[in-house]
């Protein structure tokens, strides 16, 4: 079972097309925003749907049912992207934790400076592979095609990084972004001034350990959920842009 089509286009890391869940609205590019009310009767707040079960195992709100922070920020992404990328929708369930895992993972994979916004999502599909977590592996991965523009990359670091086409830099941000995915108690000084030897700074090692540490907790959480990535992840960013 997969999740309802929407039919509109946008731009979300300057590709994304998602769709829209639990609605039986026709899309015509944006949202209907006249149909986000303010949050309904708790009866009412949560409506089971083949749709919405084939996103998460646990319960997905209908938009109207959130809070209106969190509506206006899923009501964003859809406008800029054309869809909804599952794990919105499936964190709203815990709208206290929504906005704290988004905080977070705001701060550190839309920050300025250091390391670059591909080498971030690079670190995410590395461990997330590690981890065994099928969204973020196949969700980032859509991601990280996009920003680095390397269509290859991303299936590679996913499946062995070891045989990437990466930098020695790269190399060693995902080795040290994988021993604190699998081996945290082990890292030491030593691996930190190994990455100085490639340029990185005591900063982006703890953005890398820190990225990777945030990633552990979501790969166990859409785990848990059964989180299913949006269809459109799978073909983003595979072939160059039209000029």
């Amino acid at each position: 079972m997969r999740a309802v089509n929407c039919t509109c286009r946008g731009a979300f890391a300057e590709k994304m097309r998602p769709k829209v869940v639990g609605s039986s609205a026709k899309c015509s590019g944006k949202p209907n925003v006249s149909e986000l009310r303010p949050p309904v009767a708790v009866a009412d707040a949560v409506r089971y749907t083949p749709a919405m079960n084939a996103i998460s195992r646990f319960p997905v709100p209908a938009l109207e049912a959130l809070p209106d922070d969190i509506r206006a920020r899923i009501v964003a992404v859809h406008e800029k992207a054309g869809f909804i990328p599952n794990v919105f929708l499936a964190w709203a369930h815990r709208p206290d934790e929504f906005r704290a895992f988004f905080a977070y993972n705001d701060a550190l994979m839309e920050k300025a400076g250091g390391l670059t916004k591909a080498e971030r999502e690079m670190i995410v599909v590395a461990t997330s592979a590690a981890n065994h977590c099928h969204y973020c592996v196949i969700s980032h991965g859509a991601i990280l095609r996009i920003r680095a523009k390397q269509p290859l990359l991303a299936d590679q670091v996913a499946i062995n990084y070891l045989n990437a086409d990466l930098t020695p830099r790269q190399r060693a941000m995902l080795d040290f972004a994988v021993q604190v995915a699998e081996r945290s108690h082990e890292v030491s000084d030593a691996d930190i001034a190994a990455l100085r030897g490639h340029g990185l700074t005591e900063e982006d090692a703890w953005d890398i350990g820190a990225i990777a540490a945030l990633f552990a907790l979501s790969n166990r959480m859409a785990n848990l959920l059964a989180l299913r990535p949006n269809d459109e992840f799978y073909t983003m960013g595979r072939t160059p842009a039209a000029k």
